[in-house]
């Protein structure tokens, strides 16, 4: 089928994000790229968060028009799309390790650390299944590093959507975790007091009996996480072993 006629089919920012549409020639002589208009809104959204992004702001800060940039990208929307796939152009092993539990734990880690390097990420909600490039291209990193299990396609597509839901939810947690300390809200200095001591003067034992001996061994506390060497706190890693262990356990059972 000709490009052309599939991608009248598609969304145009998908269409956009695999090249198969061209931006339209009409108007002023062409000085502005795809690449530029996506990297200059990555650049807001990293300093200021998804809200602050708009077509306005980024054909602003290239020194255009807004309408200059619907020439590139007809609506914002499609321009989130774009943003999203751009930082999901991941570094991604050239081959598995040889063991499918650290392949599943880089997996994981590094859809972590495109969170980390890109909190508005979580504010993008899903709105169908993944199909442009970069995110295929993460789905087939993942499905490789199973390609060996005795798993059937949709068992694997469920371990999939396992993991990046595991990442995303602690992604998302720990963003607005961050953002507390950062502001004091709920969370590390306020005004003469922590929010672990507050914890500790509140939750007593006679009106919270099992919650109470954990606040005071502090693992309630956000304010304790990442001292014991763990890449992004223990119940993220915790929560992480535990998932393969099932996983672990599902696949012996096939065998």
């Amino acid at each position: 089928m000709d490009n052309n006629k599939f991608a009248e089919g598609l969304p145009p920012g998908v269409a956009l994000s695999w090249g198969l549409v061209k931006p339209t020639q009409r108007g002023p002589k062409r000085e502005m790229s795809l690449k530029q208009i996506v990297d200059s809104a990555i650049a807001i959204a990293d300093k200021d968060g998804l809200s602050a992004v708009s077509m306005n702001k980024v054909a602003a800060s290239l020194g255009f028009t807004t309408m200059a940039l619907y020439r590139y990208v007809p609506s914002k929307e499609d321009l989130i799309l774009l943003m999203q796939d751009a930082v999901l152009d991941i570094p991604i092993p050239e081959e598995n390790s040889g063991h499918w539990r650290e392949d599943m734990s880089t997996f994981v880690m590094t859809i972590m650390q495109c969170f980390q390097d890109h909190p508005w990420l979580c504010d993008i909600p899903a709105s169908g299944i993944p199909i442009t490039p970069n995110n295929l291209r993460i789905a087939d990193w993942a499905l490789r590093m199973m390609s060996n299990l005795p798993l059937d396609h949709r068992e694997k597509i469920s371990i999939l959507v396992l993991l990046t839901s595991h990442a995303r939810v602690h992604s998302f947690f720990q963003r607005d975790m961050d953002r507390a300390v950062q502001t004091g809200v709920n969370s590390g200095p306020v005004p003469g007091v922590s929010y672990k001591a507050a914890l500790e003067h509140l939750v007593t034992s006679e009106r919270f009996p099992y919650l109470s001996p954990v606040v005071l061994a502090g693992a309630y506390s956000p304010e304790n996480d990442d001292k014991d060497g763990h890449a992004y706190g223990f119940e993220f890693d915790f929560g992480l072993t535990r998932i393969l262990d099932g996983i672990e356990h599902y696949v012996n059972s096939k065998r």
